[in-house]
């Protein structure tokens, strides 16, 4: 079966964005972004590069580990403010939402239906695993179907801003087994946990 792994980069206090849920990375940005990130971004998870960052590694085969990428309209509307309708034309694109009514790219499968019923469909499908994007307000509401969290932990404090999961996520204790990291020179964390007990 396929597994839904939300990879998310994260700051050291548990924030994906700022308080206004702005990109982070973009021209105004205060996210850090070391060259040893990238190339480990570029050998270990190039499913997870934009286009543009894919374009400049010289990445053009299909994905080993993804080949779905789910996001929330928030997070998508990021990417549709610089001027990208597809950011992830390597992959099936699924972006969930309730008010866009049309999809800026024939690429971009709008979904507006429950997330979990969704999720549930791809699991049973064949394929590779699912990669949740974001953000925090799609990953709450799929708080239950994610088997893997892979973190992209950055040497970054905010002191507030938007968190791993929404606040509305149900409280529902899970734990997780470390089954992989690695540490960067520059002080990046690549951490990746499976759900207990699942395959």
């Amino acid at each position: 079966m396929r597994r839904l792994v939300y990879c998310i980069a994260s700051t050291l206090d548990g924030f994906i964005a700022g308080p206004d849920g702005a990109d982070p990375t973009g021209p105004d940005g205060f996210w850090p972004i070391a060259d040893d990130y990238l190339k480990h971004l570029a050998a270990e998870l190039p499913e997870v590069l934009p286009v543009q960052a894919r374009s400049a590694f010289g990445l053009t085969g299909e994905g080993t580990r993804f080949d779905t990428v789910l996001e929330g309209r928030r997070s998508y509307e990021l990417g549709l403010r610089a001027g990208i309708t597809d950011a992830y034309p390597h992959l099936r694109h699924l972006v969930f939402s309730r008010t866009l009514t049309q999809s800026p790219d024939p690429a971009v499968e709008l979904i507006a239906t429950d997330p979990v019923a969704k999720v549930r469909e791809l699991k049973d499908s064949d394929g590779k695993d699912i990669w949740l994007l974001g953000g925090s307000t799609l990953a709450g509401a799929l708080y239950p179907e994610i088997d893997q969290l892979i973190v992209k932990l950055s040497p970054l404090t905010l002191g507030t801003g938007l968190p791993l999961f929404s606040p509305d996520t149900p409280f529902d204790p899970r734990t997780w087994e470390l089954t992989e990291h690695t540490v960067l020179q520059s002080g990046a964390a690549f951490l990746t946990y499976t759900r207990a007990g699942a395959a």
